[in-house]
């Protein structure tokens, strides 16, 4: 259930109820690719730093150490030892990453594994059985991610082909919730808009979408390369068709700047591997701004990354410190700034809730849409 509790302007506080607990929206999901934050956070440490969701990827899970090997460890959940809600993607996005190894076609897609080569095959039913067998709280429909900027008649084909898809995703999600020794019968389904920078071509896509009654919908196939305020506008375009009572998810999205835009849009749910990616390169987020603690200026710096950080980096070390660690190479420095950031992040949407919920968002959103992106 999804319950919209406020709305200021086009952005919405809401509550999303799933069969591992209740996400208070908007909210980001933090991307445990493998069944882990890369960067040596485990599951425990999420809490601290108040991680509603974890979102973790079907295509690398199948590989290794295999979906069927997670169902019989007793699921995803219980195999990383994480009791709130998992969302898995459906490897579609990884269609488009492995584009040199792929073969799209009716059925599915043809491609060789990233790892050692050996021909993998992939389609909407394949795909909703590896998540079945994993057992996440949200699954993601099977679609295509088109590049950007494609030609307008192959994304129309490539829209077309994704609500095909999702109609199969959709029949063989009912068929495994129904059997007796899946994991999560409860298993929801968002399904994903699709249709490059082509504004017509989303708002038709997504009308199509929105007949099927899922339990979600995402914006996919942005930030994939295409300037930030096109971004913006495909949002704009889609957003007043998307369904009112569903959350709404902008896939693989982004810097904080980004996400703000993105709630002022009317968007809940967010994910992005930017945190713990920039993290491990000493790029670092606060609320004064982008902080690089690689510069020198830091050497005998024995304040905290940022002062109005309660994470267990800033509580515990200095940014001299951290920046000797990465320049080090020592494994710490990855955990330290890998928790920085993610803690922010949470915090971030903590308090966009709280000034949603005070009736203050646009005075937060206008303060603050500067000062995150400007590098300190």
């Amino acid at each position: 259930m999804f319950t919209v509790i406020k709305t200021e302007g086009k952005a919405r506080r809401a509550e999303f109820e799933t069969v591992h607990g209740t996400v208070q929206t908007p909210a980001f999901m933090n991307v445990a690719t493998c069944g882990a934050i890369k960067g040596g956070v485990a599951a425990e440490d999420l809490k601290e730093l108040h991680c509603q969701v974890a979102l973790c990827n079907t295509y690398h899970l199948s590989l290794r150490p295999g979906d069927l090997v997670v169902k019989e460890l007793g699921g995803l959940h219980k195999f990383m030892n994480w009791d709130r809600p998992i969302l898995t993607d459906s490897g579609g996005f990884q269609v488009f990453s492995l584009s040199k190894l792929r073969k799209i076609k009716e059925e599915g897609v043809y491609f060789r594994s990233h790892l050692d080569g050996h021909r993998i095959f992939m389609g909407p039913e394949e795909s909703m059985q590896i998540q079945s067998h994993l057992g996440s709280t949200i699954a993601m429909a099977f679609d295509e991610c088109v590049e950007n900027p494609a030609p307008k008649s192959y994304a129309a084909q490539s829209c077309a082909r994704t609500v095909r898809w999702l109609h199969r995703c959709k029949a063989e999600m009912e068929r495994l919730n129904s059997l007796p020794d899946t994991i999560n019968p409860h298993q929801m389904l968002f399904g994903i808009n699709q249709g490059c920078t082509f504004e017509d071509l989303r708002i038709e896509h997504m009308k199509e979408i929105a007949k099927l009654d899922l339990d979600g919908y995402a914006i996919g196939g942005l930030a994939v390369g295409e300037p930030t305020l096109e971004m913006y506008r495909i949002i704009d375009a889609v957003e007043p068709y998307m369904p009112k009572d569903k959350p709404r998810y902008l896939m693989g999205v982004g810097t904080p700047v980004n996400i703000l835009e993105a709630v002022h849009r009317g968007v809940d749910l967010f994910d992005c591997v930017m945190p713990s990616r920039n993290a491990r390169h000493g790029t670092l987020f606060t609320w004064q701004g982008i902080r690089n603690l690689n510069n020198e200026k830091y050497i005998y710096d024995q304040g905290p990354v940022d002062p109005e950080c309660g994470c267990p980096t800033c509580r515990l070390h200095s940014r001299a410190y951290v920046r000797h660690l990465l320049r080090a190479n020592e494994l710490l420095a990855h955990r330290l700034t890998v928790q920085h950031n993610l803690y922010f992040y949470n915090t971030l949407m903590e308090k966009i809730r709280e000034a949603l919920d005070n009736g203050t968002f646009e005075e937060f959103y206008q303060k603050y849409r500067d000062i995150l992106g400007k590098r300190i």
